[in-house]
């Protein structure tokens, strides 16, 4: 059957007849929504069980189909996305209760209020497709890309738990990413999902669409285009430090001195390496505290022909405006000193609570007692230099701002390779610290780069342009982990347009799904 403009107009507003009379009773719905919310983690690290990622978004899909009033609608999707919350990002419990000291019915709490806040993006999602869109597809699809983009920015974002990430190792997906993003995988896997429902209603245009664009996916990887090209420069020897601090041990000032020990100890057999990284965190104190030990650090890097990449506190003492700050502006950062090593960046997505307090300034006047002696990072700039390493430019991600998709290609436009610092020590053996890696992996594949990933307690790993680990520490312990990075040039279509084309093609389908079901209740 030939797709015309108006066989699409009509698929576009598509509604289900379901009498509302024949659905099960609410609350098995609601504990059916909520499963299959919480059955998403084992798509992801340490699980890959990617298959899961085509049935969770189903399951919802399925019970968003009947008729039923916006309310109902609104509580499957919430329920869904507390599922998905509280138990796909649970390692959030590590964090407030080990190391926050919240008792742990207290914590549990949280947790669930955490399920419940982010629950509301695939809540607004269920009452638009329930109220404003055809019940199909395609709507569904591009609906579900757009909270998922949504949650890249609002308060700052928390871009974790995308459908996307679950195909991180499946190149005959992963091959759509260079071109459009991890929101690319998660248009397509949705997709599909929601058109295997339509196929079991004998509805078979939806199968053939989805069928379409994994074709295509799969012609790329068999083609295999080259994004990206190696440069023609030996590869580089680089050791990752891993020090494996204990979180509850690394900020007491009485612990600094011998955390300094433990990282000058492990590299004391790194130096002649090109790259020697140390962690995010790694200097628990402010460079201006730090200076002797730094210029001998950065003096022995120096004298071995070494690059010394560190993250660090930093205090931009000549940024300060005792008219406007109340103390001088610090930036979570990494420093490259040593041999052919200079450079600083300055992290730009900073973490709610853990890196600044929201509205810090605006709630001055009403909480004058408990804001004044807050004290938060400072934003770094959205347009950075990169670091000059060895006669090549590196881009940098720190810790969680990796997951932000747009953030890491503009960091890694005209550069060679790229880094990220982080501490992952907050989240304990959680599952945590393995999503995390597997954005990095993602942000391989889409910017056509090797990474290099030093952690503290893990997991530390070398990354090359395909995704692929080439190399990992164990972790949560002492050790270096070496291995050798490629240095590669050009831009991948994504780090040009980034998430732009697939957030346009879901807002148009939504739109004329919406104006198609509009006219289609006109009498």
């Amino acid at each position: 059957m030939r797709l015309t403009t108006q066989s699409l107009k009509k698929q576009l507003s598509i509604q289900s007849h379901t009498d509302s009379t024949t659905t099960p009773p609410r609350l098995p719905r609601l504990i059916l929504a909520w499963l299959a919310g919480a059955m998403f983690v084992f798509a992801l690290a340490p699980y890959h069980i990617w298959g899961i990622a085509l049935l969770s978004p189903m399951v919802l899909y399925w019970l968003l189909l009947p008729n039923m009033s916006n309310w109902r609608a609104f509580w499957l999707g919430e329920m869904y996305g507390m599922g998905l919350w509280s138990v796909g990002a649970f390692w959030l419990y590590t964090s407030i209760h080990t190391y926050g000291d919240t008792p742990a019915a207290l914590a549990l709490l949280m947790i669930g209020v955490v399920g419940l806040g982010m629950g509301l993006f695939h809540g607004a999602l269920a009452v638009v497709f329930n109220r404003f869109v055809g019940k199909q597809p395609l709507s569904f699809a591009g609906l579900w890309v757009i909270q998922e983009w949504l949650k890249t920015w609002i308060f700052t974002g928390f871009p974790w738990l995308f459908v996307g990430y679950a195909y991180t190792e499946q190149a005959w997906l992963t091959s759509l990413a260079p071109l459009f993003g991890v929101l690319a995988l998660s248009f397509v896997s949705v997709l599909l999902s929601a058109s295997l429902i339509e196929v079991t209603r004998k509805k078979y245009h939806f199968f053939m669409l989805a069928a379409l664009l994994l074709a295509v996916s799969i012609l790329l990887w068999l083609i295999n285009p080259t994004w990206t090209t190696a440069k023609a420069t030996p590869k580089l020897n680089v050791s990752l430090v891993q020090g494996n601090i204990p979180q509850d041990l690394k900020w007491l000032q009485e612990y600094q001195i011998q955390t300094l020990a433990i990282y000058a100890g492990l590299s004391q057999t790194e130096w002649g390496q090109d790259i020697v990284v140390w962690p995010e965190s790694s200097i628990p104190m402010f460079q201006t505290d730090a200076m002797p030990f730094i210029n001998q650090i950065a003096s022995t890097a120096k004298q071995h022909n070494s690059a010394w990449l560190t993250g660090i506190p930093y205090v931009d003492m000549q940024a300060y405006d005792p008219k406007i700050d109340q103390y001088e502006p610090f930036y979570n950062s990494v420093i490259a000193l040593g041999a052919d090593a200079k450079g600083l960046y300055k992290k730009q997505n900073l973490v709610p609570v853990g890196e600044y307090t929201p509205f810090e300034g605006a709630l001055n006047w009403a909480l004058p007692n408990l804001m004044s002696g807050s004290m938060s990072f400072r934003r770094g700039a959205a347009h950075q230099a990169p670091l000059q390493v060895k006669n090549h430019p590196v881009g940098v991600a720190i810790c969680y701002e990796v997951a932000y998709p747009d953030t890491t290609r503009h960091n890694a436009k005209d550069t060679e390779f790229l880094l990220t610092v982080s501490n992952d020590a907050w989240f304990g053996t959680s599952a945590g610290p393995l999503q995390h890696l597997q954005m990095v992996q993602m942000r391989s594949i889409e910017t056509g780069r090797w990474f290099m990933r030093a952690t503290n307690t893990g997991v530390t790993a070398i990354i090359n342009d395909k995704g692929n680990i080439v190399a990992k520490a164990a972790p949560f312990t002492r050790s270096v982990l070496r291995g050798q990075i490629q240095a590669r040039t050009g831009n991948t279509p994504f780090m040009i347009w980034g998430s732009y084309p697939i957030l346009l093609l879901a807002s148009m389908l939504i739109v004329i799904s919406g104006l198609s079901r509009y006219m289609a209740k006109k009498p």
